[in-house]
């Protein structure tokens, strides 16, 4: 393993890492914006094609599992190309699809297939970085990930009216097996040396019960888990809510959204140097209140364009989170249980993803504006909670 303290692994991997990572979160947030679109192509409900999102994000969770667990025995690289060589191909069989039914079984299979890239990206910072120096690669590529966020929520929205939904999924798809190329070309195909150990499943499952077994661990992956039920729940459903409350077509919900992604791309990497100087706790506390607020506003009679500086509060807040969270996480696991931690981190992040928007659907039921309120009162009780259960990250972080 490279020096970590030598800013070359940075330099001469981050690119093909953070143009993987974003391609990853550009088809995961391009897909929900299209949802009021993809009802009407499809003839089904909005909250039937709504499931392509908890599809592809619940598989998604669950088999990062694996993939970190199989990291940790085989090696990072090689773990991440496979998984990058299945988002090409089934990214490209996407845009085949008749039904809905096969847009879902699809979006599954993708989940499946996917879920290596980001987890072992971001475990390959925790190898190659010590604790005290991870904020700003993690920061850059939360970035390249917000960035990615940012583009596919906007970007397909947009584009899709003149080149068709099926164009953006081949499109991602070519893209991906770009970034592929110059992961090979840069980092090799040649695999890292690793144990011979067999892969057990008691070893695995002991591994998790591990991280979670003391205070730091559990909190930290009930909060990523959390901050992907709130976040999903509100982003999934964005596009039918400026359609409900504002009757906007497709580009001008993209310029509604455009805000979504962008603080974490444009400031992803001031907010990782600061929390290495100032510690994490009051960073993730403003997060928490900032999504919160903004949330609650959604609710009110506001101007259209009050509505996206909300959204893209909404993001701040994911971003002054999220990363942090995923710093904490690679202090966790270690050198030899980074893939696994890291695994876990993005499983309770993913599931959350899904089942924030199968809750938020069920909400709807209720009213739009009901739904904003009660997720918007929840992320305040873990705001407060947070106050008191995070005290500690201020000096963990900055030791």
């Amino acid at each position: 393993m490279e020096n970590p303290n030598s800013n070359k692994p940075l330099k001469t991997i981050f690119a093909p890492l953070a143009m993987a990572a974003g391609l990853i979160f550009f088809q995961a947030y391009m897909i929900a914006p299209l949802i009021p679109k993809l009802a009407t192509i499809f003839n089904v409900s909005e909250q039937r094609i709504g499931l392509i999102v908890p599809a592809y994000m619940l598989a998604y969770g669950v088999s990062v599992l694996f993939y970190g667990f199989i990291s940790d025995k085989f090696g990072r690289k090689r773990i991440l190309q496979i998984s990058l060589l299945a988002f090409i191909v089934l990214t490209a069989i996407t845009a085949l699809v008749q039904s809905a039914s096969q847009l879902i079984l699809l979006r599954l299979l993708t989940g499946l297939g996917a879920s290596g890239v980001v987890p072992m990206s971001l475990a390959l910072v925790g190898d190659m970085f010590k604790p005290s120096e991870r904020g700003r690669p993690l920061g850059l590529l939360f970035a390249a990930m917000e960035g990615g966020m940012a583009l596919g929520s906007t970007a397909g929205v947009m584009l899709e009216p003149y080149t068709g939904w099926r164009m953006l999924f081949l499109a991602t798809a070519l893209l991906a097996a770009l970034a592929l190329w110059i992961q090979v070309a840069r980092m090799g195909w040649k695999q890292e040396p690793h144990k011979s150990n067999r892969t057990s499943f008691k070893k695995m499952v002991g591994g998790f019960y591990r991280l979670l077994a003391f205070p730091r661990g559990l909190r930290t992956y009930l909060f990523v888990f959390w901050n992907g039920i709130f976040h999903s729940g509100i982003y999934t459903w964005l596009g039918v809510y400026f359609v409900q409350k504002y009757d906007l077509g497709p580009i001008e919900i993209g310029l509604a959204i455009l805000g979504y992604g962008l603080p974490g791309f444009f400031f992803g990497s001031l907010i990782g140097r600061a929390a290495d100087r100032r510690g994490r706790y009051p960073i993730i506390l403003t997060g928490l209140a900032t999504a919160a607020i903004a949330t609650a506003s959604l609710a009110l009679e506001i101007p259209v364009l009050v509505a996206a500086l909300a959204v893209t509060l909404i993001s701040l807040g994911y971003d002054l989170t999220q990363p942090l969270f995923a710093g904490i996480v690679t202090e966790l696991g270690g050198k030899t249980k980074g893939g696994q931690a890291m695994g876990l981190n993005v499983f309770a992040l993913f599931t959350g993803f899904g089942l924030g928007s199968l809750l938020f659907g069920e909400l709807l039921k209720l009213g739009l504006d009901q739904a904003l309120i009660i997720f918007a009162v929840v992320q305040a009780v873990f705001t407060i909670v947070a106050a008191k259960l995070l005290q500690t990250e201020m000096k963990l972080s900055i030791k």
